[in-house]
């Protein structure tokens, strides 16, 4: 029924809108994490800007935001579709949340958060391959931009192969997209050899407030 996409759109959207990486800031540090580094609210720029602690905090918070949501609408309604339009709404709660003036991070714990709810196990078993991928190159944005696809395609497969709902792959195909529209900046400075490894690049920006 509409109303249950209406409940888990919002409920989805709100829970994402949290704010985890800015109150860590504020908490650690009290500033606003979006004047330094990269300008987002995710796990990297807050290791980056307030040290490994926090950001693992932030990370932590993130990913939970993206699951619990998902464990919500899953047990009230058992209704894979709008489980699935839960999950898009908590990325984009992340990305653009109303709490935060619409200027969040960019998706990528909060989406694997998703991800577990939907299907621990694949989760569970894809994430030494993206901690791999980092391990050997150090660039979290090239991790993220790696694995956005790998995970959207292993869902497919899951789902033709009747394992898991076709929702789920919708969810992944549609997030992963997102994952890599946010990172199109980081994209092109891989490719020019720019990208800051991790934990570096957490300087003020310009023209943020002293």
């Amino acid at each position: 029924m509409a109303w249950e996409y209406l409940v888990s759109i919002a409920l989805g959207y709100l829970v994402g809108s949290i704010p985890i990486g800015l109150i860590v800031g504020r908490v650690a540090k009290g500033i606003d994490i979006r004047e330094f580094g990269s300008g987002k609210t995710g796990f990297t720029n807050v290791v980056r800007t307030v040290g490994m602690k926090w950001g693992i905090a932030a990370l932590v918070g993130d990913i939970a935001k993206g699951a619990l949501p998902v464990v919500f609408v899953r047990l009230a309604f058992d209704d894979p579709w709008v489980t699935m339009a839960a999950g898009l709404a908590v990325a984009i709660g992340h990305d653009f949340p109303i709490f935060a003036g619409f200027k969040g991070g960019r998706g990528v714990a909060t989406s694997f958060g998703v991800v577990l709810a939907m299907n621990p196990i694949a989760g569970a078993v894809l994430l030494p391959f993206g901690l791999a991928i980092l391990g050997i190159t150090r660039i979290v944005s090239l991790m993220s931009v790696a694995m956005a696809p790998v995970v959207a395609i292993v869902f497919v497969v899951l789902s033709a192969l009747g394992m898991q709902p076709w929702a789920y792959a919708v969810y992944a195909i549609a997030a992963a997209a997102l994952i890599i529209v946010l990172h199109w900046g980081n994209i092109q400075r891989i490719i020019a050899g720019t990208e800051p490894r991790f934990g570096k690049g957490g300087s003020r920006r310009e023209g943020a407030q002293a």
